[in-house]
């Protein structure tokens, strides 16, 4: 196993030895062969993406398509549709049949990330998928049959998702025949290291500069370091420091002025809970932010119900809106409407997330796939 161990990280270009990263690989090789679920769970950033590729190529399905699924990405209109298809007719833009990725992804792997975003509705189908191996497409009674096998990845407490409602509890075990734990960056020690002089050799490379170095005090500064944004946010650090930095030792005083104070203690996600119980002006601000974006989708809400009378919709929308601009006026001069207030809500999460999504959608009480969305429809991308 240790031989087959190491050709393993070579070949899909894994560095570190912590036994709880071991133990992770093992498990994937070991359950590939066997077709049942597996569910990947760590934290974001932690490197859940390469496993569902390992355990495929090393399956008797690896001739056999494999596709990877954002679930947080896609908007939860759509969701249904990308997975199961439509036919045409089956909404208003279905101009023609459409297959989904179970049916494409016929006799191959579907891997599922962030499967803890999927809406209620669509879990009852993706277990309906698990149990038979039928489903519907969208506007149709034919049922269709696929062989898919399912790898799911999820930085959310599932658990915890199960007791809040949030996520259903026989679709769980489901998923979690099998669990592949990733362990968070934070926790493997030396790896830390290993992995800061492989992304500086790379950003050597690609940018054709002289690599950055770690005198001891700051190797040890990085290892006790959180990562909260795990082996990405390492990445990221390294190379902002290779393009940025002009020297290429670096000492415990160059190395803190790219680590951000960070008081996240890691573990998986819980929706609805503010980091560490502190309470700032900023949170009471946004928390403001989000009673406004709750108060526009009631005023949304109510605009729906009214057009179907003309008379009440002259009646009332013009003084809704006003009144709905006006508190938002109260809150600060530079938000003079909802959205804008929406827009400054979600560009301090990226920003204090560093742009993690994730962590920025739970903050701000929006799904993932609609933060997606709300950041192209802001014009918020890279923030």
């Amino acid at each position: 196993m240790p031989d087959a161990l190491q050709q393993l990280k070579a070949a899909y270009k894994i560095t570190g030895n912590y036994e709880g990263l071991n133990m992770a690989l093992q498990t994937a090789l070991k359950v590939a062969p066997v077709d049942i679920s597996v569910l990947i769970v760590g934290e974001n950033g932690s490197g859940k993406e390469v496993f569902p590729r390992i355990i495929h190529d090393a399956s008797a399905r690896k001739r056999k398509p494999y596709m990877a699924i954002n679930c947080g990405a896609i908007p939860e209109g759509t969701i249904d549709s990308e997975l199961f298809g439509h036919v045409k007719g089956a909404f208003t833009t279905a101009l023609s049949d459409r297959e989904g990725y179970f049916a494409t992804a016929n006799g191959g792997t579907l891997f599922l990330d962030e499967v803890g975003e999927l809406p209620l509705a669509t879990q009852a189908r993706l277990l309906r998928v698990l149990e038979t191996g039928e489903f519907l497409r969208l506007g149709s009674s034919e049922v269709q049959r696929t062989d898919v096998r399912i790898v799911a990845a999820t930085n959310v407490d599932l658990p915890e998702a199960i007791r809040r409602g949030q996520f259903r509890q026989d679709l769980y075990y489901r998923l979690n025949a099998v669990t592949v734990a990733v362990p968070p960056l934070r926790e493997r020690g030396g790896d830390i290291a290993l992995l800061f002089r492989r992304f500086a050799l790379e950003m050597q490379e690609r940018y054709k500069m002289p690599p950055v170095r770690l005198n001891e005090a700051a190797t040890d500064m990085l290892s006790a370091y959180p990562w909260p944004g795990n082996v990405r946010q390492l990445l990221h650090v390294v190379e902002n420091m290779s393009i940025t930095c002009d020297e290429r030792l670096i000492t415990p005083e160059i190395l803190r002025r790219y680590l951000p104070e960070e008081h996240h203690t890691g573990g998986l996600a819980v929706a609805g809970e503010l980091e560490n119980g502190l309470y700032r002006y900023e949170q009471e601000r946004d928390l403001i932010f989000k009673m406004l974006l709750s108060l526009r989708n009631e005023v949304a809400e109510l605009r729906q119900k009214l057009e179907a009378s003309s008379a009440g919709r002259q009646a009332l929308l013009p003084s809704l809106a006003e009144d709905n601009n006006d508190v938002v006026e109260l809150v600060g001069e530079e938000l003079s409407t909802v959205d804008d207030a929406e827009k400054e809500l979600i560009r301090r999460a990226l920003e204090h997330h560093r742009g993690h999504r994730g962590a920025a959608a739970k903050e701000v009480g929006l799904s993932e796939r609609t933060l997606y969305r709300k950041i192209k429809e802001y014009g918020l991308d890279g923030k």
